[in-house]
Formats: C-alpha cells, structure tokens, sequence
C-alpha cells in the first residue's frame, strides 16, 4: 500500500490561487494514474483531476481552465495549481493513486475560499 502525503492547503479568497503538493511514499508517478478528488461534507467525493502514466491530464468540467494538474517523477509528487478559486471550491481535497480496485488515497487537505 503507498502512501500519499497532501499539503498545500488553506484559506484563500475569491480570486486567489493554491497549489496542493501530494508526496507519494514510492516511485509510482510514472507507473500509476494519479488524480486529485474533492469532498464537501454530504456530498460525494467528486474527481477533479487526473494524470495519467503517459502524462495525459483530464479535468472535471467545473475546474477546467482554472486548474492544472502535474507531477514531478524525480521527486514523487504530484500537484494541483489552483487559481481563480471561487467559494464552490471549498472541500477537502485528497490526492489519489490508481494501485489498485480500489486505490490508494491520502488524509486530505482542506480548502476554504472566503467570499
């Protein structure tokens, strides 16, 4: 089982930008899809992004454009550069690893953007 170490959280306002910083225990960036998800308390965790192994990024349509997803192999993370952020993006925001059905998820990170 790999670890997965977020960071990079916080509070922001309306406009401001983040980036998240997911460390992986294990050099699986170039091996693995790795995604970041989003939770809102009562709601579903939701995809936000991806990165797959050839580096193929995909977004959910509510963060296109405002996101970008990356990794740096050499140094077994991931990130999530977040700018425009608006207030619907306040969740707690957890990185992912496909190892597996299921994958691997670390403890999350929370996002708050003030109006």
């Amino acid at each position: 089982q790999v670890q997965l170490v977020e960071s990079g959280g916080g509070l922001v306002q309306a406009g401001g930008s983040l980036r998240l910083s997911c460390v992986a225990s294990g050099s699986i960036l170039s091996t693995h899809l790795m995604a970041w998800y989003r939770q809102i308390p009562g709601q579903q965790r939701e995809l936000v992004a991806s990165i797959s192994r050839g580096g193929f990024t995909h977004y959910s349509n509510s963060v296109k454009g405002r996101f970008t997803i990356s990794r740096d192999i050499d140094k077994n993370t991931l990130y999530l550069q977040m700018n425009s952020l608006n207030v619907e993006d306040t969740a707690v925001y957890y990185c992912y690893a496909e190892t597996g059905d299921p994958g691997d998820f670390g403890r999350g990170t929370q996002v708050t953007v003030s109006s």
